[in-house]
């Protein structure tokens, strides 16, 4: 069985992987075997993303690439099949949030979001699956969401992208599976991370931040998820444990999906 998890040799692009729930993904990969590279969008970023591997022994490639610019991705996807080898994992994992209401949202800010959280998606996918169709296997890995399932106040442009990166998931799923290729997704629920810091920042008087205790309160395991919760997983949909697993999007998410609360 250990056989059925090893990623020994394979070459794993991880985007957006400089720190956070991306950073964690592809240490999961390099433990089981695999070689990593992996994107961000500064030097400072790049810098400090290199250092934390290497203290980790891991060699990844870094680049500095704008996903959402299709002639960089085809570059960077280049550079990594001339240098590491062809690309047998994808993970799609950049992203952002903007947490503003939708009827004080510009269009240019919901825009920007979509491009990032599902418009990349899009051209990422593009530039690794011919070389996967060509040699009849290949694991994509989108970073979807809970939101891509719920609505909240404050993130219609984040839960419309999540949403659309689902159904991509679902669709790339069902126009390559005959070629050896899965397309499945991760959908974390509220994961410890920089990103959701704002959210669990004490109260002045000491006191838990109100969507902090919420969120705890709504969730059956009682706490919020972290970046290692999503290890497992994710070497699982990138391993040939999930070679018939095609289309799925498995959720990570303590049970919030599944739980109506408390009763008061």
């Amino acid at each position: 069985m250990d056989g059925l998890f090893r990623l020994d040799g394979r070459v794993a692009l991880v985007t957006g992987a400089a720190y956070g729930i991306g950073f964690a993904i592809a240490e999961a990969l390099a433990e089981a075997g695999a070689k990593i590279a992996f994107n961000c969008r500064s030097q400072a970023h790049l810098d400090a993303a290199l250092a934390d591997y290497k203290k980790l022994g891991i060699d990844a490639r870094g680049y500095i690439c704008d996903v959402t610019d299709e002639e960089a991705a085809a570059a960077m996807v280049a550079d990594i099949e001339k240098t590491l080898g062809k690309i047998d994992i994808l993970v799609n994992n950049a992203g952002i949030i903007k947490r503003i209401p939708m009827h004080e949202m510009a269009a240019e800010e919901f825009r920007q979001v979509v491009d990032i959280d599902l418009v990349a998606p899009y051209i990422m996918a593009k530039a690794v699956l011919p070389s996967m169709m060509e040699r009849g296997r290949g694991k994509i890995i989108n970073v979807c969401s809970m939101m891509s399932e719920l609505g909240r106040e404050t993130v219609s442009a984040y839960a419309s992208a999540k949403g659309g990166l689902k159904m991509l998931t679902r669709n790339i799923a069902s126009e390559y599976g005959k070629y050896g290729i899965q397309c499945n997704g991760i959908g974390p629920g509220y994961i410890a991370t920089p990103q959701t810091a704002p959210l669990r920042e004490p109260q002045p008087d000491g006191s838990r931040h109100p969507f902090d205790a919420f969120i705890v309160a709504k969730t059956p395991a009682e706490r919020w998820g972290t970046p290692d919760d999503l290890k497992g997983p994710a070497v699982f949909l990138a391993s040939d444990a999930s070679d018939f697993v095609n289309g799925h999007i498995l959720y990570v998410d303590g049970g919030i999906l599944a739980y109506i609360g408390k009763q008061p």
